[in-house]
C-alpha cells in the first residue's frame, strides 16, 4: 500500500492578493474629484490603488488644508489604521477616476501575518515611503522652493523608475504644486514659466516633463 502523497503547499502571490476580491477585500470604483475618507473618519481599511491617482491632504486647527502626497498604481494608502490609529489623521480624494481594493484592517493584519511574501512586499513599500518623506523633509529645509518643484515635477512623472517618464496627468493646479513644495501660487507660476522658456517643460495634451529638469535639482 503506498502512501498518499503529502498535500502541495499553497502558493500565495501578493499581486494576485491586491488584483482580487475576497475575504475582506472588495473593489471600490470611484470617480473623479469624489472623497475616499475625510479626516476624523473611523480608520478601519487599507486601500492600494489599481487604477487611478490619489491626492492626500491634511486640515490644521485653522482650517489651512495641505497636500502631503499624490499616489498612483501601486501605492498603499491608509495604513495608519493598522498602528493604532482610529480615525483618519488626512483626507483622501481621487484626482481621477480611481479603481481601489479596499481591505478591512483586520484581513490586511491577518494577511500579514500568515503570508511571509506579501509582508516582505509591503514592509519594503513602507521604508521606501518613508525615505521619501525624509527626503521631502530635507527637501523643505535646505532647498529652494525652484529646487522643490523641479523635484516634485520629476516625481510626478515618475523619472527615476522604471518605464519611461509619463505626462503629468491629470492636470494639477498650480495651488496644489504650491502648497507641496510650501509656497505661493504666485512663485509657482513664476518658476513654470521658467521651466517652460528653458525648455524644461511643455504643455501637449498635458504637462510633459523633460530630464534636463534634473539640472534645476542638481545645480548648487
Amino acid at each position: 500500500m503506498t502512501a498518499a502523497p503529502a498535500k502541495m503547499k499553497r502558493e500565495f502571490d501578493p499581486k494576485t492578493f491586491l488584483a482580487t476580491i475576497g475575504d475582506g477585500r472588495k473593489i471600490v470604483a470611484v470617480g473623479k474629484k469624489q472623497m475616499i475618507f475625510t479626516q476624523g473618519d473611523r480608520a478601519d481599511a487599507v486601500f492600494y490603488i489599481q487604477e487611478g491617482k490619489v491626492r492626500l491632504t491634511v486640515v490644521s486647527k485653522a482650517g489651512k488644508e495641505a497636500t502631503i502626497g499624490i499616489l498612483t498604481e501601486g501605492n498603499f494608502f491608509g495604513e495608519g489604521a493598522l498602528a493604532g490609529q482610529t480615525v483618519r489623521m488626512g483626507s483622501a480624494g481621487a484626482m481621477t477616476d480611481c479603481e481601489l481594493l479596499r481591505v478591512d484592517k483586520q484581513a490586511m493584519m491577518n494577511a500579514l501575518h500568515r503570508e511571509h511574501a506579501f509582508s516582505d512586499m509591503f514592509v519594503a513599500y513602507l521604508l521606501a515611503r518613508n525615505i521619501r518623506y525624509e527626503e521631502d523633509l530635507v527637501d523643505q529645509l535646505f532647498n529652494s522652493s525652484e529646487k522643490r518643484l523641479a523635484r516634485v515635477l520629476l516625481l510626478l512623472a515618475h523619472f527615476g523608475k522604471e518605464g519611461s517618464p509619463e505626462p503629468v496627468v491629470p492636470k494639477i493646479s498650480q495651488e496644489t504644486l504650491a502648497d507641496m513644495i510650501g509656497t505661493t501660487r504666485s512663485r509657482v507660476s513664476f518658476f513654470m514659466n521658467r521651466f517652460r522658456k528653458l525648455g524644461f517643460i511643455h504643455y501637449n495634451g498635458g504637462l510633459q516633463v523633460h530630464s534636463s529638469l534634473l539640472n534645476v535639482v542638481l545645480h548648487d
